[in-house]
């Protein structure tokens, strides 16, 4: 009875290390798959950018979320962020965000991605501004330094005194500029770990500031140089400004005046050429008079399936030959032509 007792135990502990083999043995090739990309593709819960699916280093994506931050995007914001990488297989995140270029390609692709991949209207909609929300922030972004181009014109200002500059290389380790001269016409003088404010124009309407600190000045035959200090930390000086878009759209407009908390639009139709646009807003050329002040039902199509209706008020005119450009405020566009003009202004459909 014995022997059998001990027969039997040995079979069990057998079994047992057999049962606990293939439980490991499940878990790492399941774990492979999922390094692998078996197990998962790109969705909007995502929390995270998948580095291991991508091929990124944690080091890159934490720096990835930390630009993400400083540009102001939320926490909503920063998943679609990780979602429009995750979708276009970005292998090296920071390189993207600091290229527009980059990001139009990545952001293209997540809109078609949503378009082709979402069932409801609403789901989509609702993605789709999110998309766009995310993406007009990062165009209104310069987070580091580095992200300057060659030749951006430059403030410096020292102490009261300020000098005009220029940038000339931001991809090196320092950030190099023209060391401009003082009021005698000899470059002003700055000591080693001076500090000094940079201002600059971004796309001729956002105006931006930062602090930094004098590394090194280089004299030469071309000059003399300031190198100075890379930061991120870039402080915004004007209103951000959408993207705006050229265009030739017709569009029909119908004065809009209030009746108790409505407003209601008049039957007359008056037309109108759109001649730029963005989300905050459009200039129209028209032939009709409209008074600065009015507000408008304007009615065009962004795209050929949709025709979008805006709330928009005339900030002002000013005459252009025979005809009058309209400066247009939107006060209320429904979430549908937001996405409509969002994609228009972006270049991400097919108009």
């Amino acid at each position: 009875m014995g022997s059998m007792k001990i027969l039997s135990s040995a079979i069990e502990t057998i079994i047992f290390v057999i049962i606990m083999a293939l439980i490991i043995g499940t878990l790492i090739v399941v774990n492979k798959l999922r390094k692998k990309g078996k197990f998962h593709s790109p969705s909007l819960g995502d929390s995270e950018f998948s580095a291991n699916a991508q091929g990124a280093g944690q080091d890159s994506v934490a720096a990835l979320h930390r630009l993400a931050r400083s540009a102001g995007l939320s926490m909503a914001q920063m998943k679609m962020l990780d979602f429009v990488f995750q979708n276009d297989e970005v292998t090296d995140p920071s390189e993207s965000f600091n290229s527009s270029e980059l990001l139009d390609r990545h952001f293209k692709r997540a809109y078609q991605t949503i378009l082709e991949n979402t069932s409801a209207k609403t789901d989509v909609q609702e993605r789709l501004a999110l998309l766009f929300s995310t993406r007009n922030i990062l165009d209104m972004s310069i987070t580091s330094t580095r992200q300057l181009a060659e030749d951006t014109d430059t403030l410096i200002k020292v102490g009261q005194e300020s000098y005009p500059s220029k940038v000339l290389s931001a991809k090196g380790k320092d950030l190099v500029v023209e060391n401009p001269p003082d009021s005698s016409g000899e470059p002003i003088k700055l000591n080693r770990n001076s500090t000094v404010t940079l201002s600059f124009f971004a796309d001729s309407e956002k105006a931006f500031s930062l602090g930094t600190q004098v590394l090194k000045i280089e004299t030469s035959e071309e000059g003399s140089r300031l190198y100075l200090a890379h930061t991120n930390q870039i402080q915004y000086q004007s209103n951000r400004q959408f993207r705006r878009r050229q265009t030739g759209l017709s569009a029909d407009m119908y004065l809009v005046h209030q009746e108790e908390k409505k407003f209601v639009a008049e039957k007359e139709k008056l037309a109108g050429k759109i001649m730029d646009i963005s989300i905050g807003g459009c200039g129209i050329q028209t032939n009709s008079s409209i008074a600065s002040g009015s507000r408008l039902k304007i009615e065009f199509n962004p795209n050929p399936a949709l025709k979008a209706a805006v709330l928009g008020q005339c900030l002002r005119t000013n005459q252009n030959g025979t005809n009058t450009v309209m400066h247009i405020k939107f006060l209320k566009i429904p979430r549908r032509s937001m996405n409509a003009i969002n994609a228009l202004v972006f270049e991400y459909s097919d108009r």
